[in-house]
């Protein structure tokens, strides 16, 4: 595949967005996966750089997976895979912010049409983000996935990467 920082890319670079059922076999690989890179890990960014590589390659049409924790009243980057992402982002700001501020999964088809929207990287055309809570609830992280393509993120998607991030507060 080509780089695609600075050109377009080839109709036949494009990624091909996995089938509902190709979906939940990738995610079941990646938690088994997951389960077992956090087994007896208690540091959280340790575990967030796992999982941000696990599910970058579990995901052929994501170009961005990444963390943003919360710290200082601010989302702050955190362990990813991609492109240079935002450094900070503000409560309620973006799909990131919205999702740390109702504590709930944003699933955006297209992210031009979301109000308020924060391109970090222009190519962004959706994104899910996946609020991530410490053992007393309290959301400490965002998980954040962006794809070039729009509509590639659905109810596949956030059922199940909500339920890898479940127990996260568990460890």
């Amino acid at each position: 595949m080509k780089s695609r920082c600075f050109a377009k890319p080839d109709e036949e670079d494009l990624p091909v967005i996995p089938t509902a059922e190709e979906k939940k076999s990738r995610y079941a690989a990646a938690r088994e996966r997951l389960h077992a890179l956090w087994a007896g890990e208690p540091d959280a960014i340790a575990r967030m750089a796992g999982a941000a590589c696990v599910l970058h390659e579990a995901m052929p049409h994501a170009f961005w997976t990444g963390f943003y924790r919360v710290v200082g009243g601010q989302l702050v980057i955190g362990p990813y895979q991609g492109t240079p992402g935002c450094s900070r982002i503000g409560w309620g700001k973006g799909v990131c912010g919205a999702a740390w501020a109702t504590g709930e999964t944003q699933v955006v088809l297209d992210v031009h049409e979301f109000p308020g929207h924060i391109a970090c990287d222009g190519r962004a055309e959706s994104e899910i983000v996946v609020p991530v809570r410490d053992g007393r609830g309290e959301v400490i992280a965002v998980f954040d996935v962006d794809s070039t393509e729009r509509a590639a993120f659905d109810e596949v998607d956030r059922v199940e990467l909500e339920g890898i991030f479940a127990g996260w507060g568990e460890a």
